[in-house]
């Protein structure tokens, strides 16, 4: 397969850019997709077969199944980073080895209703969360340590809308190819 063709399996939407002017529009406009993913996320993953599940969605990529537990899983750590970042000042965040979870039993086989459950109750809970944070609460700010890049929690924001997508758009794309 072709670089190119390659690299659009593996970012559909583009890489993600920190936008250089965030507006109130783009924040309501992100918070919306993180409140809506987890239903949009379900509705389309399951009637997926288990056969369906097991595909990855670009050759050497992880399969839905994998796909559907990441999104769960890093979800998850973005949350908890919202909270660090709202409770410490400037903390160094701790990453997670992805590629390694997502190679894990339960990633590997785990019923996907388990991280579809689990992405409903964060997202409600993140979504809450956001939608009560002032201005000075979004430019708080985390460290992750790769890098010592700096984050706002704004950006955070727009980097977790993004995410989502990003892999909401492999499986959608992979269901297209496939005619599923």
């Amino acid at each position: 397969m072709e670089n190119t063709s390659l690299e659009n399996l593996q970012y559909p939407i583009g890489k993600y850019i920190i936008p250089s002017s965030i507006t109130e529009k783009h924040l309501k406009e992100w918070i919306a997709i993180l409140e809506h993913l987890p239903s949009r996320l379900e509705k389309m993953v399951t009637p997926l077969s288990k056969q369906q599940l097991e595909t990855p969605y670009r050759p050497g990529g992880w399969t839905v199944r994998q796909l559907v537990h990441h999104i769960s899983d890093s979800h998850h750590h973005s949350y908890i980073r919202f909270k660090w970042g709202l409770t410490e000042d400037n903390p160094i965040i701790k990453p997670y080895l992805e590629k390694e979870w997502s190679n894990l039993f339960d990633a590997k086989t785990a019923p996907i209703d388990m991280s579809l459950n689990h992405l409903k109750a964060v997202h409600a809970k993140l979504v809450y969360l956001l939608k009560g944070l002032s201005s000075e609460d979004l430019n708080r700010k985390f460290i992750h340590p790769d890098g010592n890049e700096e984050t706002t929690l704004l950006e955070n924001v727009s980097r977790y809308a993004w995410h989502g997508t990003h892999h909401f758009t492999h499986i959608k794309n992979l269901i297209e190819r496939e005619n599923w």
